[in-house]
């Protein structure tokens, strides 16, 4: 394996970690129109706290896919073949979201601004489910032959116990998340009711963990590979839940929206240690998708890493400048439309 094929897979995991840690709190803000706003202007006040942001933080999913395309073509086709229904329904997840924020602006009629209302509650939750889903199904193993396709897969290859907690345990950490930010950028009652409902929510974060990490140990070989690794980092999970926690108690809103946004950074990095060195785990270990294996040309990797190294720091700049613009609270005295 060599030093740039380790780069571009790490690359890939901080990718897919922004992703998570900023389209996360979007997930649950989306989530929380339905379960936390109560008429039009709470509703108006929850949309515009990601209003001017939630394209911008979506755009990690495509650039994750992008990089895993050129530089492990191998490990984006056995990823998008093998897990194309599923892979369909956050696609779809993800249009019917994206067009709620228009829909929802430009219609007067309430009966059609509930329809939106719910598309883009419907639309975070599968996009967030079925991402960990997919997530969980891949470390778990898939029938993959020696021709590094996914071949024949069952039902339970996609559907199990391991990735309906996967799914739930992402959905929950989004809706937290977004509780959090919800605190972090409004006023008044929205405020006080996220705070209580994360209050609420913590417990049952606390056993969802605890289901995760034992069905890892029972659904995986990480602890087989990668024992100490695998503890360090679950125990560093639970860490951030608990700081999470304390900051919701302690009303410090910025501690705890940072310590849900490193619940996932802690998932990702969870995953992706134990993927090291596949990329894709087999059912059958002698047909592992491998990193050294499944990567394109040294001079591919070498172009994309001058590319990457000139125009990151631009994009991180303007990224930054973005949430420095929006930094100020929503309030529904003061409400603008998106």
């Amino acid at each position: 394996m060599s030093t740039l094929q380790l780069l571009w897979f790490l690359i890939i995991g901080v990718l897919f970690t922004g992703f998570f840690f900023l389209e996360g709190f979007d997930f649950g803000v989306g989530m929380a129109m339905k379960t936390l706003a109560r008429n039009k202007r709470e509703r108006d006040q929850v949309i515009n706290t990601i209003g001017p942001i939630w394209e911008t933080n979506q755009v990690w999913l495509i650039t994750a896919g992008g990089a895993m395309f050129a530089s492990f073509p191998e490990w984006y086709a056995s990823l998008f073949s093998g897990f194309y229904n599923i892979l369909l329904l956050v696609l779809v997840g993800l249009i019917i979201r994206g067009v709620s924020f228009k829909f929802r602006s430009s219609s007067d009629n309430a009966r059609e601004r509930n329809l939106w209302e719910w598309t883009l509650c419907i639309g975070s939750f599968l996009t967030a489910f079925f991402l960990g889903m997919m997530f969980v199904d891949l470390v778990r193993g898939m029938p993959l032959d020696a021709t590094k396709n996914v071949m024949n897969p069952t039902f339970t290859d996609y559907v199990n116990i391991y990735s309906i907690v996967g799914g739930v345990a992402v959905t929950l950490i989004s809706y937290l998340h977004g509780l959090n930010y919800l605190r972090l950028k409004t006023d008044g009652k929205i405020r006080e009711r996220a705070n209580a409902q994360a209050k609420k929510l913590y417990p049952v974060l606390f056993v969802g963990l605890v289901a995760f990490a034992v069905l890892s140990f029972l659904e995986t070989d990480f602890f087989k590979e990668r024992m100490v690794s695998s503890l360090i980092i679950l125990v560093a999970i639970v860490l951030f839940a608990v700081m999470a926690a304390y900051g919701t108690y302690k009303d410090k809103e910025g501690f705890s929206f940072i310590s849900t946004g490193l619940i996932f950074v802690g998932l990702v990095a969870f995953l992706f240690n134990g993927l090291f060195p596949r990329v894709m785990i087999a059912q059958d270990s002698a047909f592992h998708l491998l990193i050294e294996n499944a990567s394109s040309t040294p001079y591919t990797l070498k172009v994309m890493t001058i590319v990457t190294v000139c125009l990151l720091p631009i994009v991180l700049i303007y990224v930054g400048w973005t949430y420095k613009q929006f930094n100020k609270r929503v309030s529904i005295d003061v409400l603008d439309n998106y």
